[in-house]
C-alpha cells in the first residue's frame, strides 16, 4: 500500500509498504478520508512526540474491509471513524481518569501508523460506525471529541459569555458546542471574513475581525462589548500574540482555556499578581479520552454541523500541498483522500 512516511522531522516521502494484517480483535480499514490539522504541522517539525518511522494522520474515516479473529460488532462494509488513542487503564494517570497521559499511551498518527495511508489496522473497540453520517461530516469526529474534552475541562456555567480566538475548524466546532452547552454569548475572533460569516451561521452571537498588525483595535472592540470582561476566553490559534489578549479581557473570577497548540519553545509572559488579585483560572486542554461517543452523537444529531468545512482535497502525493494549505487563511479544513 501507499503511505506517507517520515524518517525524521521535515523528512517524508510516499512509500510502498505492506498493508497491515488485522490481529485478534482488530479490523482492517481502508481509509476514505483523513483530515489535516495543525497538529500535523507540529509533527512535521518534530514536535508533540513523534516516533519514527511515522505515518501521520489522526482524523480518520474508512471502510472495514477485513475482520480479525473475535470481532463481533463490525461487519465488512461498515463505514467507521477511528478513535486514534489507546491507554492501558492500569497506570497511575489512567486510574485518575486521565488516560491521555497514560504511561504507555499510543496514538495513531503520532507514535503508531496513522491515516495518511491506504489502510490501517485498528482495534474493534476504537471504531465507531457512521454509516448514516456523510463522510465530509464524519471526518470531524476526532476534532469534535477533542472539543468535548475541552468543555469537560471547563465545566462552564450556563449563561456564560465566551470569547473564542480562532475561526478555523476548532473554533467553528467550539462555537457550536459552546452554544449547545449553555453559553448565552459567544464572540468569535478571526482574521478571515468568510470564516467569521460561517461562525455567525453556526451560532456565534458576535464576531470580531482581528488584524494581527493592530491587536489593540480588537481588544478595544472586545472591551466595548463587555466592559467587565468575559467569563471564559479560549485561544484556539496557538499564537502567542493572540494569547496576549486573553487575560486582559477575562473578567474577575474568569477562566482562560489554552486550547491551541503553540510551538514547544514558546513562553507566554503572564503576571502572577494579576492572576492572584483577580482570582483567574488558566487551564489547558489536550487531546481527548472517552469522548468519541459524544462526538459521534453530536455529528449524527446535527449539534455539530460540518457543511462547508472541507475546502481543500488532496491525494497522498500532494501531502506537502495539504500541509501548506492547513496554514493558509483561505482554507478551513484540508483532507487527504488516498484514492484521489
Amino acid at each position: 500500500m501507499r503511505a506517507i512516511q517520515y524518517d525524521a522531522p521535515r523528512s517524508f516521502s510516499v512509500v510502498e509498504i505492506p498493508a497491515p494484517t488485522p490481529g485478534e480483535g482488530e479490523v482492517l480499514v481502508k481509509i476514505v478520508m483523513t483530515g489535516v490539522c495543525g497538529t500535523d504541522r507540529h509533527l512535521h517539525e518534530g514536535e508533540f512526540g513523534p516516533r519514527y518511522p511515522l505515518t501521520p494522520g489522526h482524523e480518520m474515516v474508512g471502510e472495514v474491509v477485513r475482520l480479525g479473529a473475535g470481532v463481533t460488532t463490525l461487519v465488512a462494509g461498515d463505514r467507521v471513524v477511528l478513535d486514534n488513542s489507546w491507554s492501558c487503564g492500569q497506570c497511575e494517570p489512567c486510574r485518575r481518569h486521565m488516560g491521555h497521559y497514560c504511561e504507555v499511551w499510543e496514538s495513531r498518527g503520532i507514535n503508531l501508523p496513522g491515516g495518511f495511508a491506504e489502510y490501517v489496522a485498528a482495534r474493534e473497540t476504537k471504531c465507531w460506525v457512521v454509516n448514516d453520517i456523510p463522510v465530509d461530516t464524519a471526518v470531524l469526529a476526532e476534532p469534535t471529541a477533542c472539543v468535548v474534552h475541552g468543555l469537560d475541562r471547563l465545566r462552564m456555567d450556563v449563561g456564560s459569555s465566551v470569547v473564542v480566538f480562532g475561526a478555523g475548524p476548532t473554533g467553528l466546532i467550539l462555537t457550536q458546542l459552546l452554544r449547545a452547552s449553555g453559553a448565552f454569548d459567544v464572540t468569535v475572533c478571526g482574521s478571515t471574513q468568510f470564516k467569521l460569516n460561517m461562525a455567525e451561521q453556526l451560532g456565534a452571537t458576535r464576531t470580531v475581525t482581528i488584524d494581527r498588525a493592530d491587536l489593540a483595535a480588537a481588544e478595544r472592540s472586545l472591551r466595548a462589548a463587555k466592559p467587565h470582561g468575559y467569563d471564559v476566553v479560549i485561544d484556539a490559534t496557538g499564537a502567542l500574540s493572540i494569547l496576549g489578549l486573553a487575560i486582559p479581557i477575562t473578567r474577575t473570577g474568569g477562566t482562560v482555556l489554552v486550547y491551541g497548540m503553540t510551538n514547544e519553545a514558546d513562553v507566554w509572559p503572564v503576571s502572577p499578581y494579576d492572576i492572584f488579585r483577580r482570582e483567574l483560572t488558566i487551564m489547558g486542554s489536550v487531546s481527548q479520552v472517552n469522548c468519541f461517543d459524544r462526538a459521534v452523537l453530536a455529528l449524527r444529531n446535527g449539534v455539530v454541523k460540518g457543511d462547508g468545512f472541507i475546502t481543500h482535497r488532496f491525494g497522498l502525493e500532494q501531502y506537502a500541498d495539504a500541509l501548506e494549505a492547513s496554514a493558509d487563511s483561505s482554507c478551513i479544513k484540508p483532507v487527504i483522500e488516498p484514492a484521489r
